[in-house]
């Protein structure tokens, strides 16, 4: 066993791990060791765990000579471990490999014997744990999950419903956990228990979210009443799980993203972080949400990184179009801002995660991969109380004088308040001229309005456009 120091000592030690190999600049360790007052000797201090701490992982090596596990790395430290020395790498490079579903059955029971319990937890006063504890428990679940998938194509289902009953009770939320769950329920003859299950989804997401089943789940319910034959275990379980473990594969291959951001900053940032990820193709890149739109039609990616604030066509707007056409990516959004209203309206609009911009590189891919394997990741720093508190509520953003409308109409409505002719909405939307003047007429006579001047008006008066803000 070694001997690696104090608390503050192993959190260098852990804080080095998290980073997977990359350099840590002091400055940071400092800031992230001693949140709001490092101590006057804080850089000292920190000289004075990396020595000891060299001397714990390389025992024999002589006074003067350079280090080879953790070494300097202007303007810090990195940590030089191979990666089957360090259980949480072995655990994430477990759960992301591919292979056919005996493979991926007996990996990932290896990957989940390596969990000792919750992540950091002897860190969970420092902000930089709390963020990497809930990326690796996420990845514990898609391992849970993962497994599972393999275990039903193995003919494994009777055997796998107690453990899953118990995996979708803790994570209610999570529809994969219920698809699976409804699956092994199905497989195992209890058919009616297999709809129970997903009746219990159903009134679990709308009393939490408001929202009914996913569309995978709701095809799922449908095959089931049908009694569909493709639902029973396949023939040939080997071919049918290679092309099943690679579509649900927590590790993207050749994932191709579109990025919306209307600063070249940011946008700038991503492509560095997506560039520096194997399995990430940056296909297209746009300032606004009408570009969004189009860049999305010409490449169709696999997935959309989109702001919510943009100029000309916002990113909830011209995510509610993308995510109505046919076979649409995943979407997900960013803001600087992590306010209730864009939490709820992303959420509604059918997105797959939502992030803030000023998360850690680490965040931003953990959320691309959850929605690469069908999951939707909300940023920690945006805590789920927020989604309870809008449980039951309509729309926050509608103002009273508008009740009844649905996205789709306040989105035209907030287009016509800028002075849009149809024949620039229809441009704007990626829709027919004929479709925007056909919702217009209909939204007028939901308003009981006569004309465009008046419906304009109306935006106006409810509150639902401003002219500080019609550029936005």
């Amino acid at each position: 066993m070694l001997d690696l120091g104090g608390q503050r000592q192993m959190a260098v030690l852990a804080r080095l791990l998290v980073a997977g190999g990359r350099a840590v600049p002091v400055s940071m360790l400092i800031d992230e060791l001693w949140p709001g007052e490092p101590p006057a000797q804080a850089l000292s201090t920190i000289q004075g765990y990396v020595s000891r701490l060299r001397r714990a992982l390389e025992p024999g090596r002589a006074p003067r000579e350079e280090a080879e596990v953790l070494v300097s790395a202007p303007p810090g430290y990195a940590l030089r471990a191979a990666p089957g020395q360090v259980d949480s790498w072995r655990f994430e490079r477990a759960v992301k490999t591919e292979g056919e579903p005996a493979a991926v059955w007996e990996r990932l029971n290896d990957a989940l014997a390596l969990w000792r319990g919750p992540a950091l937890a002897e860190f969970s006063d420092l902000p930089w744990a709390v963020t990497e504890a809930g990326r690796l428990e996420e990845l514990r679940l898609i391992a849970v999950e993962r497994r599972a998938d393999a275990g039903l194509l193995l003919g494994q289902s009777g055997a796998l419903v107690a453990d899953l009953e118990a995996h979708a009770s803790a994570h209610p939320l999570r529809e994969e956990a219920w698809r699976l769950l409804a699956l092994a329920l199905y497989r195992s003859g209890r058919q009616g228990d297999a709809l129970g299950a997903l009746r219990r989804a159903r009134v679990m997401l709308r009393d939490e979210l408001g929202l009914d089943l996913g569309a995978t789940l709701q095809r799922l319910e449908s095959d089931m009443l049908s009694q569909a034959a493709h639902l029973d275990l396949p023939a040939a379980p080997k071919e049918t799980a290679s092309a099943r473990v690679t579509e649900r594969s927590a590790e993207p291959a050749g994932l191709r993203i579109v990025v919306a951001d209307d600063q070249a900053l940011v946008r700038t940032g991503l492509r560095v972080v997506l560039d520096s990820e194997p399995g990430f193709d940056l296909v297209a890149e746009a300032e606004d949400g009408e570009q969004a739109i189009a860049a999305v039609r010409e490449t169709s990616p696999d997935l959309v990184l989109m702001d919510i604030q943009m100029p000309r066509l916002d990113g909830l707007t011209a995510a509610r179009r993308i995510l109505a056409d046919d076979s649409p990516p995943k979407v997900i959004m960013m803001t600087t801002f992590g306010t209730d209203d864009n939490l709820y309206a992303a959420l509604r609009a059918g997105v797959s995660g939502f992030v803030l911009k000023t998360s850690a590189p680490e965040q931003l891919i953990s959320a691309m991969r959850a929605a690469q394997a069908g999951d939707a990741l909300i940023d920690p720093a945006v805590t789920t109380r927020l989604i309870a508190s809008f449980a039951g509520r309509t729309d926050p953003s509608a103002p009273p004088g508008l009740a009844g409308l649905g996205d789709t109409e306040l989105d035209l409505m907030k287009l016509v308040a800028r002075g849009l002719t149809n024949r620039q909405i229809a441009a704007t939307l990626s829709v027919s001229e004929r479709s925007v003047s056909q919702s217009v007429s209909k939204l007028l006579d939901h308003l009981g309005l006569f004309d465009r001047a008046q419906l304009v008006v109306s935006a106006y008066e409810s509150g639902l456009v401003n002219p500080g803000g019609i550029g936005r």
